[in-house]
């Protein structure tokens, strides 16, 4: 799955290459693409844990109310201690957050979308512990669904992007909520 995830990054800068240069690129039958990166701050809360993270997007809009974006995010803080289900104490970190959404939006007024989101991630983990290895990693994926709203100062190509996605894990781990903030910026 992280093969499919890197590849999707792959294509995306790919894609965002060519209409970064042009400010917008038209394709029959879609209409105008507009490219777009964000750059911020995540929150993740649950299973006892509250992690943050440094995250960023590039994604694609497709006319007015149609989009794809991918994203990625990187541990901001080391580890957050929690107790497992045996009573031990653990600490849990954040290395890395890969994901890929679909994206559509509704425009409300003049540089104000709100938009809903549904995709795939995968993250990876590290529990340290107490015992002989200390480190341990995993990993998890999950389905993931939310919405937000974005503001472009003056209609222009610089705004914030305010979001909250729920993670659905694929493990019966219990579910996170991702509270995100960020800049937000069209090429």
């Amino acid at each position: 799955m992280k093969r499919l995830i890197l590849a999707s990054f792959g294509l995306a800068a790919a894609m965002i290459g060519a209409p970064a240069m042009a400010q917008t690129m038209s394709i029959p039958y879609v209409g105008q693409v507009q490219a777009y990166g964000t750059l911020g701050y995540a929150n993740l809360q649950g299973n006892h844990a509250d992690l943050s993270a440094v995250q960023g997007r590039l994604g694609l809009r497709f006319d007015r109310y149609f989009g794809v974006e991918v994203e990625g995010a990187s541990g901001a803080n080391t580890f957050d201690p929690i107790t497992d289900s045996n009573g031990n104490q653990v600490k849990v970190g954040l290395n890395n957050q890969e994901a890929v959404y679909g994206v559509v939006f509704l425009p409300v007024w003049h540089g104000v979308d709100l938009f809903a989101r549904g995709g795939f991630s995968g993250e990876d983990i590290k529990l340290d512990t107490a015992g002989p290895t200390p480190y341990r990693y995993g990993n998890r994926e999950s389905w993931n669904y939310g919405g937000g709203a974005q503001y472009f100062f003056n209609g222009g190509p610089n705004g914030i992007r305010a979001d909250y996605t729920r993670y659905d894990y694929n493990d019966n781990a219990p579910n996170d909520n991702v509270y995100s903030l960020a800049f937000v910026h069209k090429f």
